[in-house]
């Protein structure tokens, strides 16, 4: 898990920075200063001003700003001292009777009730998300393995970026399966996004570490998976979706001893081929349609093979990449920016990409983004893991 951990979680730490930053500052306590010092300020300089001067209502500041540090009990205490100095401001300034206090008084015991309510609700909602966050963590670890840095003469590296703030995984999918010979692996995308797109992409994931080991060829294998979620659909699939539910795939199969890469496309985008010396290129494929939509007939799936020589990269991705924006609307120039780091090992290449395309996005993606890198390495580092051991 701690492979991973660099590269997989890297949106959620981007994204945490944000809404953890309580949890970096000193502790509540030690804040409780703050809004005490301010009470006892601004007390002692009403108290000490002409009584047609009122800086009373300032109080209110004391418990708006704890919030942000401490909980709903700490909140209620602060409160009720900021109340109690204006009290003790009435009685040095004409008593509780005048009619300035007896609307001051209220009005701060009104609000800092509010402020106290504001964050019972807030405290909850934290609670909620990371309950949920706790849940979505549980449900990448079961259905996204991590990848291993080595499969067989590979180097590999894997990365999820979600796009909802409270799911750390959604409808895109990679997955990669070890044989006596070589490497086969699955990149995929649901319709939809979030926790919603889990159950097709459960079913894909579970279809291709079974079938993987299965099925001689590619397209044999395409083939199943396509049986497998047809076969879902059917009993699953709700009338009122009838035809909008289906997932892209690209199968890949990588000898280890023969340096070329053989591709199957069910309407998924072509990876990028890097090699040294900043070239990128896009192989050609001759894609089928997506997994699940339902056309007559079992279609045939094409294999496309190409070079992939020691020292390329093939960095497979979903379209959530390709269609992230910036603030202007510009696409993100993935190729482009993928030619920056064609020597990088997978690893570090998938961290370039990550810092990189949130900064274009400004943080916030639009759709759930998954890559993976495969390098061929000069030579084995040792014997692949026998038949049936997962990726």
């Amino acid at each position: 898990m701690a492979r991973r951990a660099p590269v997989h979680r890297g949106e959620v730490e981007f994204r945490r920075r944000f809404a953890g930053v309580r949890q970096s500052w000193p502790s509540g306590t030690a804040l409780l200063v703050i809004p005490i010092a301010l009470i006892v300020v601004i007390t002692i300089v009403d108290i000490r001003t002409p009584p047609n001067v009122h800086l009373g209502p300032l109080l209110v500041i004391a418990p708006a700003i704890t919030p942000s540090f401490a909980g709903p009990r700490r909140v209620a205490l602060i409160g009720l001292l900021a109340t109690a100095a204006q009290v003790v401001i009435a009685q040095w300034h004409g008593g509780l009777t005048t009619v300035n206090h007896l609307v001051q008084i209220p009005a701060i015991a009104l609000l800092s009730f509010l402020i106290w309510t504001f964050s019972v609700v807030r405290e909850r909602r934290s609670r909620q998300l990371a309950q949920v966050r706790s849940v979505a963590e549980a449900a990448q670890q079961v259905l996204l393995w991590p990848l291993p840095e080595r499969l067989g003469p590979l180097d590999a590296a894997c990365l999820y970026l979600a796009a909802e703030d409270e799911a750390q995984i959604g409808g895109d999918m990679y997955a990669a399966a070890r044989s006596e010979h070589g490497t086969r692996l699955l990149i995929g995308d649901v319709r939809g996004k979030g926790l919603p797109a889990l159950g097709e992409a459960a079913l894909v994931l579970g279809s291709f570490r079974e079938a993987a080991h299965q099925h001689t060829t590619l397209p044999e294998l395409a083939a199943a998976l396509e049986r497998s979620i047809t076969r879902y659909l059917a009993d699953f699939e709700p009338a009122e979706e009838a035809g909008e539910r289906f997932a892209t795939a690209l199968l890949l199969e990588i000898p280890d001893d023969d340096s070329i890469a053989r591709l199957t496309s069910c309407g998924h985008l072509a990876p990028l081929l890097l090699s040294r010396g900043h070239r990128v290129t896009e192989p050609s494929v001759h894609p089928t349609p997506p997994l699940g939509v339902g056309m007559a007939g079992e279609p045939t799936h094409p294999l496309d093979v190409l070079s992939f020589e020691p020292g390329d990269t093939l960095l497979l991705y979903t379209d959530g990449v390709i269609e992230a924006r910036d603030e202007n609307g510009a696409f993100y120039p993935f190729a482009e920016r993928a030619a920056r780091w064609t020597d990088d090992t997978p690893a570090a290449l998938l961290s370039h990409v990550r810092r990189d395309l949130l900064r274009h996005t400004e943080g916030r993606l639009p759709d759930d983004a998954a890559l993976v890198a495969i390098r061929r390495a000069s030579t084995p580092r040792g014997p692949p893991p026998g038949p049936g051991q997962p990726g």
